[in-house]
C-alpha cells in the first residue's frame, strides 16, 4: 500500500507497462521503452489486460505517437477538460518510463524553467560551473533522452515560450556562461498542451508553432462515450481516495453528463429546445469532479446511495461562474427543461433547493 495521494502513471500502471514490454517485439524508436504500437495499446487498452487511459478516436492517438517518433514536438490543443494533461502524462510514462519532467506554464513562469538556473550559494563560492548549474526539466530530458512535458504553453510569457525554439530546431541548449552546450540524446522530445479558451493570452509565435505538430483533442462525440469516460474516472478516483463504497447508479451520472452537454451545446439532446449557455466550460473533467464530490457526500453524510441531492450543489457551482448572468441561465434551464422531464422531478427539486 502506498500513502501517495496520486501516483505517477508509470507507477500506477507499472504492471500493464511490464506486460506490454514483455510481449512487444515491434521496432522501437531510439530511447523508447515501448514500440509505437504498444504505446497506442497502452493508451487505448486491449479489452483484456490493458485498461483504456484515453477514450476517443484511435487515429488521434496514433498521430500523436507517430509525431513523437519524429523530430517534431507535439502540441495537444483543446478546450478545458479534454484530457490533454492526462494524455501527455501517459504518453510520457509509456515512451520514457518517466512522466515527471514537467514544466507548468503560468504568467509567472521564468525562462529558467525552460533552460537552467543556478545554485547561487555555489555560484558565489566557486564561480560558474556545471556543479553550480540547476538543470530545468527540459535540460534533464535532453541529457537523458526522455520526454519533457510543458503544460499550458500559451499561459507563459512570449519570451519564455521562445526559449524553446533553439531546443526544438537545433536539439541543443547553449550554456554561454560556461561556453558549453547540452545536446539532446535520442529519445528526447517535448509534449506541450494548450487551452483553446486561452487563445490571445500569449499566442505562439509562427516560428515556435512551426516546430510543433498540433493535435486537437475533441470533446466526447456522444453522450454514451462521455458517460463511459466519467464512470471510469469516478471509479478510479473513488478507489485512489479510498472513499467508502457507494452505490453509484448510472442514472445520476447520465443526468449530470446530459445537463453539461445540453448547456455546452445550447440545445437539448432531442434538438427541440434551445437553451442559453453559461460562461463556464462545463467540461468532462468538471462532471467527474461534481460526481466524485457527490459520492463523498453520499458516503459520509448520506445513506451510501448517490442521489440527486448529493450532486445538485456541485452542478450549480460548476454552472454558476458569473453570479449574475449564469444564475439566470441556470434558473431558466431548470424551469424550461428539467422541470418538464417527468422522471427528473427529484432532480429538479434537489437543484431548486440547492439554488
Amino acid at each position: 500500500m502506498t500513502t501517495v495521494l496520486r501516483a505517477h502513471a508509470e507507477d500506477q500502471y507499472a504492471e500493464e507497462l511490464a506486460v506490454l514490454a514483455k510481449g512487444d517485439d515491434r521496432v522501437r524508436p531510439p530511447g523508447w521503452k515501448l514500440s509505437p504500437w504498444a504505446v497506442t495499446t497502452y493508451i487505448l487498452g486491449d479489452g483484456d489486460q490493458i485498461t483504456p487511459k484515453y477514450i476517443g478516436p484511435r487515429r488521434i492517438v496514433e498521430v500523436a505517437v507517430a509525431t513523437l517518433a519524429t523530430d517534431r514536438a507535439l502540441l495537444l490543443l483543446g478546450v478545458p477538460g479534454t484530457a490533454k494533461t492526462w494524455l501527455s502524462e501517459h504518453l510520457a510514462a509509456a515512451i520514457s518510463g518517466d512522466s515527471t519532467l514537467l514544466v507548468q506554464g503560468t504568467a509567472g513562469t521564468a525562462e529558467e524553467a525552460i533552460r537552467y538556473g543556478w545554485n547561487y550559494a555555489r555560484l558565489l563560492a566557486e564561480g560558474p560551473s556545471m556543479e553550480a548549474l540547476t538543470p530545468s526539466p527540459v535540460m534533464r530530458a535532453m541529457a537523458e533522452g526522455r520526454l519533457a512535458r510543458v503544460e499550458e504553453l500559451t499561459r507563459m510569457p512570449s519570451d519564455v515560450q521562445d526559449a524553446l525554439i533553439t531546443v526544438l530546431s537545433e536539439k541543443t541548449l547553449p550554456i554561454p556562461e560556461l561556453n558549453r552546450e547540452v545536446q539532446a540524446e535520442r529519445g528526447f522530445n517535448i509534449i506541450a498542451t494548450a487551452n483553446d479558451r486561452d487563445r490571445g493570452v500569449n499566442d505562439l509565435s509562427s516560428a515556435l508553432r512551426r516546430r510543433f505538430n498540433t493535435v486537437v483533442l475533441p470533446v466526447p462525440a456522444t453522450a454514451e462515450e462521455e458517460v463511459d469516460i466519467v464512470s471510469r474516472r469516478v471509479g478510479q478516483l473513488g478507489r485512489s481516495l479510498e472513499l467508502p463504497e457507494t452505490l453509484t447508479g448510472l442514472e445520476e451520472i447520465r443526468r449530470v453528463v446530459t445537463v453539461f452537454r445540453e448547456l455546452r451545446a445550447g440545445v437539448t439532446e432531442d434538438g427541440r429546445t434551445k437553451v442559453k449557455s453559461p460562461s463556464g466550460t462545463l467540461s468532462t473533467a468538471e462532471a467527474i469532479s461534481v460526481l466524485t464530490n457527490g459520492i463523498a457526500l453520499a458516503a459520509h453524510f448520506g445513506d451510501g446511495v448517490l442521489r440527486p441531492s448529493d450532486v445538485a450543489a456541485g452542478i450549480a457551482g460548476a454552472v454558476i461562474q458569473d453570479p449574475v448572468s449564469d444564475r439566470v441561465v441556470w434558473r431558466e434551464y431548470l424551469e424550461t427543461v428539467v422541470r418538464e422531464r417527468q422522471d427528473w422531478r427529484d432532480f429538479y427539486r434537489a437543484c431548486r433547493d440547492a439554488g
